[in-house]
């Protein structure tokens, strides 16, 4: 018997679902893109898993802490869940191979464009990477879904504004994203 396994949508946090403040961690900074909340609800509704896969050095570097990262991460999934969403799991990478502090400085396999986030999704949630997709605003979210053999969406609503060409496509923002990961997903 031929088991179905579960398939996800990847996403990064700071531009792409929420506005980049630059290491943002504060709540008073958390401010959804506009058209996140029905993106994430078409994905949702569609039978995906959203996973959140985030670089956040701000840890690591000593600009904020486990507690301020926590705190903005129940935050933001505690209001997308109030808007009907639902998100299966946050990953994050707190390390910096330059500038992070103490056991922080490291080169580690979990910061994008490295894929230990993606293989920790793959186990705990029995998903095949190859049916999975990978949406975010910079080249190392590209290039770590790439390199954990998912699709990929590069969205224009972040810092990095100019199109990746090595992405499957290129978004102006999430409805876009979300709209092509439908007609391009095997029902």
């Amino acid at each position: 018997m031929n088991k179905k396994m579960n398939k996800a949508v990847f996403l990064d946090r700071d531009g792409t679902l929420n506005y980049d403040k630059g290491h943002t961690h504060r709540i008073d900074d958390f401010r959804l893109i506009e058209g996140v909340l029905e993106s994430l609800k078409i994905l949702n509704d569609s039978g995906f898993k959203l996973i959140i896969v985030t670089n956040q050095p701000g840890v690591g570097r000593g600009l904020f802490s486990f507690e301020n990262y926590l705190k903005f991460k129940n935050y933001m999934h505690e209001k997308l869940k109030e808007n009907g969403i639902t998100i299966s799991a946050e990953y994050f990478c707190p390390h910096h191979p330059e500038h992070g502090i103490g056991n922080y400085k490291i080169i580690c396999d979990c910061r994008k464009p490295g894929i230990r986030m993606f293989l920790n999704a793959k186990k705990d949630f029995d998903l095949n990477l190859k049916e999975c997709w990978m949406i975010g605003d910079k080249i190392s979210d590209i290039k770590a879904g790439k390199n954990a053999g998912c699709k990929t969406i590069h969205v224009l609503t972040g810092v990095e504004k100019n199109p990746i060409l090595f992405a499957d496509f290129v978004a102006k923002n999430l409805i876009e994203s979300a709209k092509f990961i439908l007609q391009n997903t095997n029902k």
